[in-house]
């Protein structure tokens, strides 16, 4: 079950300047490298070392799985330590893309992105693209708070920043959403709506469930991508 998107095109320009007249402001309230951990245990974005989260469902016309592995690796992004998350995605079988995200989280449990390094390939596994990628402090690039400690609804907020290659914003939809996909079932998650100025055509809901994380995703607008969660692994 979706909320559907019911903002007026007025009302969603009128969110982009308040999120844009904030950057600054969120930029100067980061914390310093200092007040960072790479133990990361917000209820709702969850990342224990050993994990392996697998997704399936469909990506531009073609069967999808996606395979995320939290790894016991962390590595200092812009002085700040991040756990290493590894994603890999498969289309009709084939692995199409390969990406390394890095995230922290604060002393106030908000998690923050500090990047990622992801590589698009072709049907012999050569790299066709790396746009996209981008690192905290490097090239003007920012962090942003990927999920709140606190969600509330209406809360919207920047997840990453460097100009013209990695703008996503998100805004928090709902805390009692339902949810069913073949790993889990809930009546009281997460759902947020992802957008960026990049595809002003797309529009991306996520929905959360406390203790496990992301077990659905789905474009809305703009799209026919959707994963769902079947399997959660602790090695």
């Amino acid at each position: 079950m979706f909320y559907q998107n019911t903002r007026s095109p007025s009302r969603d320009r009128q969110t982009t300047r308040v999120i844009s007249a904030a950057l600054a402001v969120l930029i100067a309230l980061a914390p310093p490298p200092s007040g960072f951990t790479a133990h990361v245990d917000n209820p709702w974005f969850p990342l224990r070392p050993g994990t392996v989260s697998v997704y399936t469902g469909m990506k531009d016309g073609r069967s999808a799985r996606d395979v995320v592995t939290v790894t016991h690796r962390v590595t200092k992004i812009d002085g700040a330590p991040c756990v290493v998350v590894k994603d890999r995605l498969y289309l009709n079988g084939k692995l199409e893309e390969r990406t390394t995200d890095w995230y922290s989280q604060d002393s106030r449990g908000n998690v923050w992105y500090f990047g990622e390094s992801t590589a698009e390939l072709d049907a012999h596994g050569r790299v066709t693209s790396t746009e996209g990628t981008w690192q905290a402090g490097r090239d003007g690039a920012q962090p942003g708070i990927y999920m709140p400690a606190r969600p509330v609804p209406g809360r919207t907020g920047r997840q990453e920043f460097y100009k013209r290659h990695a703008e996503d914003h998100f805004e928090v939809l709902s805390l009692h959403a339902n949810v069913r996909v073949p790993y889990t079932s809930s009546s009281n998650a997460l759902l947020t709506k992802e957008w960026t100025p990049l595809e002003p055509g797309v529009i991306d809901h996520k929905l959360y469930v406390r203790g496990i994380g992301t077990v659905l995703e789905q474009t809305v607008k703009g799209g026919d991508e959707r994963l769902e969660l079947v399997s959660v692994q602790r090695r």
